[in-house]
């Protein structure tokens, strides 16, 4: 089972130090992206996987859910089980008021 927050709760996470990485393409990240998100495109997530195992939650990000849930499903089967896909991705978090960051800096 993958573990799984709204949107609305990320922005007190981010608060508290969340480390969150976009799966988006660079394109798509560059428009806009949740701040200090770190961008590693779903398609390059297999040779990426140092990027996700931590000893802390790493939030998953995409623009509404979909891909980062296809992420978090790799991720676990890969043995990562510290991965949370966030619901309602980028666009639900703006949706909320919630500000973005634009550019390729997280």
């Amino acid at each position: 089972m993958i573990r799984e927050i709204a949107a609305g709760e990320l922005h007190a996470l981010l608060e508290r130090g969340a480390v969150v990485v976009d799966v988006r393409e660079p394109d798509e990240y560059e428009e806009g992206h949740v701040p200090g998100a770190v961008n590693v495109p779903l398609a390059s997530v297999p040779e990426n996987l140092d990027v996700f195992r931590r000893p802390v939650p790493v939030y998953v990000v995409c623009h509404s859910g979909g891909r980062s849930m296809r992420a978090c499903e790799f991720l676990v089967g890969q043995g990562v089980d510290t991965v949370i896909n966030v619901a309602g991705g980028t666009s639900g978090y703006a949706a909320l008021g919630h500000p973005v960051q634009s550019g390729s800096n997280p």
